[in-house]
């Protein structure tokens, strides 16, 4: 019994199961919804069409009233026998008043004489209107002024009652019709459903299968399912995501090669420096000094490295833990340029602070030291002797707007779209040269994308290169 109940839920959420589930569903609602919108339509139709009948009836009734004076005389046999007959036809009633409210004609016979005081008959001598319709279930009600065409003022009013059982009777019939018919069309449409949906999820299977190759670790799999738009969807989708898979393993192997690669520079530089002292015996001191000096230089370059990737792995989204506290994004650049004074004024390059307003911000505002660190330190290194960096700061209503602009040597147009990589430099020579690693812009768009920011680079060789940084006010979870 256990597993009969485990198969049946089981089957339940299948996906055949599930679809056929829906379309009955889709089928069925919007066909009750339909059949109450036909019938309901309907319905109105008829009563508009009794009521309009009714509303010529009346107007011939009003004239007859004012034709004859019967609101004065309260005889006239023409008058009398409209109203019977037309009630008897329709199976209602037919009251007259004056404008006293006092009803002297009634079909029934029961409120002759009495004052009629409701409010249909009170809107007829005080409106424009020429009809008041009201619905009272089984019967519906129609007011309408008896008005003097000589005088042109309400002189009395008709209501006229009347059945409508024959209009619900007739409504009934039309819609057991529609509803056997609609229930005809959705037999067929479920039927078809049912029979496509055994092919449609056939192609799944198949899915299934390259998603079990991937999981023993076969990665060249490839999907092809032909058929309706839908299986190219999920075809180029799934074959998309294996090339991001097989992008993503490249690029690690590619790091791991970058990164042994880095190391391993300083390392042989280190161990050619040192196989040389222990190789010569009775050196001076002087060449001691200038190869142990190297030897710190290199020990020190592989430490800068080491802790530029300890930051990438730090910033890296899953595992970034930002400290968000509300500064001054002006002090914040002050302090950093003061500290990069003196490394400028060694070429005398002039650094340049404008600010637009003060500028207050939801940041973690050791990390944006070190990301706008790098921007400008970069300005300071990539610049011409006796050039200049300016750095700007602005915003609106929502962002910061920083920008770092520099005099300096500029970037290639084809090296542009890769400046923000792990590793790349531009001119490997310099870079090494002047002690950079080629995580530094890596290291600062990471920074800036975990603050929900975003930033870009424009610049042209030999002409300077400007980055703009924009980062939002307040901190967006």
């Amino acid at each position: 019994m256990k597993k009969l109940w485990s198969d049946f839920i089981y089957n339940l959420r299948g996906m055949r199961t599930q679809m056929f589930l829906i379309l009955l569903c889709v089928g069925t609602i919007p066909i009750i919804f339909l059949v109450n919108l036909i019938t309901n339509e309907y319905n109105s139709q008829l009563i508009s069409q009794r009521t309009d009948e009714l509303q010529s009836y009346g107007t011939v009734i009003s004239n007859l009233v004012t034709s004859s004076g019967y609101l004065s005389t309260q005889e006239s046999s023409d008058v009398e026998n409209e109203t019977e007959e037309i009630a008897n036809i329709y199976q209602g009633r037919i009251i007259i008043v004056d404008k006293d409210l006092k009803v002297i004609r009634d079909t029934y016979n029961i409120e002759n004489g009495k004052t009629m005081v409701s409010t249909e008959v009170v809107k007829c001598f005080s409106d424009d209107q020429n009809k008041y319709i009201n619905n009272l279930g089984e019967y519906m009600q129609l007011t309408m002024p008896i008005v003097d065409p000589v005088t042109n003022e309400t002189t009395g009013a008709i209501i006229i009652s009347y059945s409508t059982k024959n209009i619900q009777l007739t409504s009934k019939a039309v819609t057991r019709k529609v509803i056997f018919a609609v229930c005809a069309i959705v037999l067929v449409i479920l039927l078809i459903s049912f029979v496509y949906s055994i092919f449609l999820t056939k192609p799944l299977s198949k899915l299934t299968d390259s998603i079990n190759e991937i999981s023993k670790g076969n990665m060249a799999v490839e999907l092809d399912m032909h058929g309706y738009s839908e299986l190219h969807k999920i075809t180029d989708s799934f074959n998309q995501m294996i090339e991001v898979i097989q992008n993503q393993e490249s690029s690690r192997q590619e790091f791991v090669s970058n990164v042994s690669h880095e190391l391993k520079t300083p390392l042989a530089s280190m161990k050619v420096l040192s196989d040389s002292l222990l190789s010569q015996e009775g050196m001076p001191e002087e060449i001691y000094r200038e190869f142990l000096g190297d030897i710190t230089t290199e020990i020190e370059r592989m430490t800068q490295i080491i802790n530029d990737l300890l930051s990438m792995v730090k910033l890296d989204q899953n595992t970034a833990n930002i400290i968000i506290s509300n500064i001054s994004i002006n002090d914040l650049i002050e302090q950093l340029l003061k500290r990069l004074r003196p490394i400028a004024g060694k070429r005398n390059i002039e650094l340049i602070f404008e600010s637009f307003r003060p500028v207050m911000a939801d940041v973690d505002e050791v990390k944006l030291s070190m990301a706008l660190n790098n921007l400008i330190e970069n300005a300071i290194k990539y610049n011409y002797d006796d050039g200049w960096v300016k750095v700007t700061l602005n915003a609106d209503h929502k962002f910061f707007y920083v920008t770092v602009q520099d005099s300096g040597v500029g970037i290639p147009e084809d090296s542009l779209d890769s400046v923000f990589e792990r590793f790349f430099r531009v001119d490997k020579a310099r870079s090494r040269a002047t002690g950079g690693t080629g995580l530094g812009l890596a290291i600062t768009r990471s920074v800036i994308l975990l603050h929900r920011g975003s930033i870009k680079v424009y610049s042209k060789e030999k002409e300077g290169t400007t980055f703009t940084v924009r980062i939002p006010l307040n901190y967006i979870q």
